[in-house]
């Protein structure tokens, strides 16, 4: 284990796989790492996910450094399974997190030029007027952050039941009422399925664009697996690839209204939409128990209007139409967000002008976001303690 030590703390922003996995990959470099986090424990986006969500990867590519996920949970692990693995995970790496702290706006601070300067340091505006000073911070306050709703037009007079995503736990509030989920990623496709498994009299799934729909495993393999090598290999062939292998493992829901997908599988990922894995849904349209229907255009007169022009009268409409990152307010004004709020950086590499400045955990990658977590936090840490190394010879 690499000693190396420094009295300022690195700051970890959430305590999610992420932040637990790059504060215990520091600590076992012998740097200190503070994990700073807003709600009462670990893993609190986790903990607000619907009841019947499993992992889409297996267990043993879902690990975190330093801990495999037990064998009893299973090869698809339950949230509360996971949050037991990250509250054991925390306990074990005797990592130092303080919860109830909100983190509000991260900034440079330059040195004083004083004698026994040590570069650059970075303040962080916390609840309570705090003000930290660390040597670094790694932002990991998650893809799912922030839930995002389209601004329908008519939407504020709507005046039947409507909900984000966020907000569901599980069916037996709908049991007997017509559903409408908005939003055909892994989350509405699985809503749309434990409602239909649930007993809500009816439920129809809106869709912008057709997704790519994989088996979650095909004798054995798991679709994590092709996601992995998927990402060395060139989009093109990808694509090719998948095209055929869809048309083999996937049956043609065209007549059920859910075609296949133009855009070839790698290339939807690139822009940001990893492909839906069935956990029911194929069976759910064939059978008519979902249906699915154009796009939400607007709320017009008690009714939602979709993109074909037809009208609609659901009970309630629940919109799985994703998160923001929100990292505008927090690190917006040093110039390291693109033009969609993203990190212009990740992992072990600190954006242009900012040294010392981490993050992870804000993409979407169809090999797996745990996977990614993992690898970056290894990353991070070697990343930092080979910067303590530098700064304790200079």
């Amino acid at each position: 284990m690499d000693r190396t030590t420094d009295d300022r703390p690195v700051y970890v922003i959430g305590a999610g796989p992420g932040g637990l996995a790059v504060a215990a990959a520091l600590r076992r470099r012998g740097v200190r790492a503070v994990v700073l986090e807003k709600s009462d424990a670990v893993g609190a986006s986790w903990r607000g996910h619907y009841d019947r969500l499993r992992l889409h990867t297996t267990r043993r590519l879902s690990a975190l450094p330093g801990m495999p996920i037990p064998r009893s949970f299973g090869r698809w692990v339950s949230r509360d399974n996971l949050v037991r693995y990250l509250e054991t995970y925390a306990d074990l790496h005797e990592l130092e997190i303080v919860t109830g702290v909100e983190v509000s706006r991260v900034e440079r601070a330059e040195p004083s030029g004083q004698p026994g300067s040590r570069g650059p340091e970075w303040v962080l505006h916390a609840t309570g007027g705090r003000r930290l000073t660390g040597r670094a911070v790694v932002v990991a306050t998650g893809y799912n952050h922030t839930p995002r709703l389209p601004e329908w037009p008519g939407l504020p007079s709507y005046e039947g039941e409507f909900l984000h995503a966020s907000s569901y736990r599980n069916a037996a509030p709908y049991a007997g009422k017509d559903v409408l989920v908005v939003g055909v990623g892994n989350t509405g496709a699985e809503i749309a399925v434990d409602l239909a498994e649930g007993g809500a009299a009816r439920v129809r799934l809106a869709i912008r664009t057709a997704p790519h729909i994989v088996r979650r495993s095909t004798a054995g393999w798991p679709a994590q697996r092709s996601g992995i090598l998927a990402r060395r290999l060139p989009a093109w062939f990808v694509d090719r690839a998948g095209a055929v292998l869809g048309r083999i493992s996937v049956p043609d829901l065209s007549e059920r209204g859910l075609p296949r997908p133009e855009t070839g599988l790698l290339s939807r990922a690139r822009q940001g939409a990893v492909p839906v894995q069935d956990v029911g849904l194929i069976a759910a349209v064939r059978i008519g128990r979902v249906e699915p229907v154009a796009a939400v255009e607007a709320f017009k007169d008690g009714k939602v209007v979709l993109t074909d022009g037809e009208h609609l009268a659901p009970d309630v409409v629940i919109a799985a139409t994703g998160y923001e990152r929100a990292l505008e307010g927090l690190v917006g004004h040093l110039g390291v967000l693109d033009e969609r709020g993203r990190p212009l950086a990740h992992g072990g590499r600190s954006p242009a002008g900012a040294p010392g400045l981490y993050f992870t955990g804000f993409t979407n990658p169809i090999s797996g976001m745990l996977r990614e977590l993992a690898i970056d936090a290894r990353k991070i840490a070697t990343a930092l303690a080979r910067t303590a190394r530098t700064a304790r010879k200079s």
